[in-house]
């Protein structure tokens, strides 16, 4: 049957229904089916006399019905009838016990809503959010779930405001570097509106504290930038029945969907498991468009709101893809495995795990822990100054080290280096290094593989340079 676009205005005189389809081979006999279906439409769209009102324009797929043959256009089942009413109606004076005068006017654009109105506008102050991770997604999720009247939004993290989060972490600013980030956006939001409650956990997000925190709210939204969090999110949505908006960025790009809902799939049906530690590069090492964030969050945001009011339909079982590049969205359908280990019909983990494990991810202690293939920056450079030959090689990209370098460096990108280990002498000294020392291992890994025993990784990177040896190398 051919299928009728219904206009957000009248949505709320069938249903809240967005399109509906009747049987009909013309326009003016699909319009009559839908008025006897929803008799309350009726006057919306005609005249007391039956004749189409001069506000309403009917579209059939591209084409103004008004440039065919009106209300006797034909229209097949593949055909879409669009309603487009040159006016979105009025707005009436809204009075209730339930929000104050003061609350009326800041939310009064919602209120003139018919799918928020009053009572959605309830919901929201009475929705419990929790935003997992204050950086760049979570600061315009925030400030956007503030705005909107999000009742109680509860924040995770843990870390300091560092001035390279200034590029796309819009709750902060200058003044705000070296303070921790919960203390800041807990003042931006109360700023913003002081009707929210903001809980604020200044912790690491583990299985240990998973569930507690999670417990309390409604709805989760997952703005983590790392794997072991990630998953750790997805199992305890899925186990404490709570809603997942999941958001992700890397350099141009961006991922949106909803998991962990009844029937829908969840994260692990996406990616069953996470790749090898190193292989997909962090927004440290890779970067990020700092608006990038504000698209995907702003998404994340829109999702969460429509889960409160019960409106529109969710990204449950789609996934959006959203490249900045080319400005173009894309969207991939999602299923449930039914053999997912989490949300399967016969599932395996019915508590929380050992996430870094999972992931692969060394402990923190076994990062910090001294290496036999590691030299420190202060070593390095008293080597230098006593003359001693080393070659210092750098796996960074070229245009990483336009930015900033250590003098006598070589430049041999680390995506390079496997066809380019004949330009290195295995019986010198040499030095790998990177920004912080995470390509720079592999690289020293590769190297040792291919029979270099005289080599070691800079700990800490260009970034422990500038900080022990030479504080005018920038840091990025």
């Amino acid at each position: 049957m051919p299928r009728i676009l219904i206009p957000s205005p009248l949505r709320q005189y069938v249903e809240q229904r967005d399109s509906v389809e009747v049987p009909g081979a013309t326009v003016g006999e699909l319009l009559e089916q839908l008025t006897e279906q929803y008799p309350e439409l009726r006057r919306h769209l005609f005249t007391p006399e039956g004749k189409l009102r001069s506000f309403v324009n009917v579209y059939v797929n591209d084409e103004d019905i008004r440039y065919l043959q009106r209300d006797a256009t034909p229209v097949g089942d593949a055909d879409t009838v669009s309603i487009v009413p040159s006016v979105a109606g009025g707005a009436a004076t809204v009075s209730s016990p339930g929000l104050s005068q003061e609350e009326i006017l800041r939310y009064s654009r919602h209120l003139i809503m018919p799918e928020v109105a009053l009572e959605g506008q309830l919901k929201l102050r009475q929705a419990r959010v929790l935003v997992v991770g204050a950086g760049g997604l979570g600061s315009p999720l925030a400030l956007y779930l503030a705005a909107a009247g999000v009742g109680r939004l509860g924040l995770v993290d843990y870390d300091a405001v560092d001035a390279t989060n200034l590029q796309r972490q819009v709750l902060y600013t200058t003044a705000d570097v070296g303070r921790k980030k919960l203390e800041v956006a807990a003042e931006r939001i109360r700023a913003l509106n002081p009707g929210v409650r903001v809980d604020c956990h200044d912790v690491a997000l583990t299985s240990e504290n998973a569930l507690e925190i999670l417990r309390d709210y409604d709805i989760v939204v997952d703005g983590t930038d790392n794997f072991p969090t990630r998953y750790l999110v997805n199992d305890a949505c899925v186990l404490l029945g709570k809603p997942n908006v999941y958001g992700s960025i890397f350099r141009f790009e961006g991922q949106v969907s909803v998991f962990a809902t009844p029937g829908g799939p969840c994260y692990r049906c996406l990616y069953p498991e996470p790749p090898p530690p190193g292989l997909v590069p962090s927004c440290a090492e890779g970067g990020v468009l700092g608006i990038l964030p504000g698209v995907i969050g702003v998404i994340q945001a829109t999702e969460a709101i429509k889960l409160i009011l019960g409106i529109g339909r969710p990204l449950v079982g789609r996934l959006l893809l959203y490249d900045a590049l080319n400005m173009s969205f894309r969207e991939l359908k999602l299923r449930r495995d039914p053999d997912c280990p989490v949300c399967g019909d016969r599932p395996t983990i019915r508590e929380l795990v050992d996430y870094r494990e999972f992931c692969g991810v060394p402990r923190r202690q076994e990062l910090e822990s001294p290496s036999e293939w590691e030299i420190e920056p202060r070593r390095l450079k008293d080597l230098m100054d006593q003359g001693e030959r080393v070659v210092l090689v750098d796996v960074r990209e070229p245009h990483e080290h336009r930015i900033c370098r250590i003098p006598g460096a070589r430049l041999i990108p680390l995506s390079e280096l496997p066809r380019r280990l004949h330009e290195l002498d295995s019986s010198e000294q040499i030095v790998v290094h990177c920004r912080s020392g995470q390509r720079s291992a592999k690289a020293v890994n590769l190297l040792r593989q291919a029979g270099f025993r005289k080599v070691w990784n800079l700990r800490g990177g260009i970034l422990a340079w500038s900080d022990q040896v030479d504080p005018s190398v920038p840091k990025y």
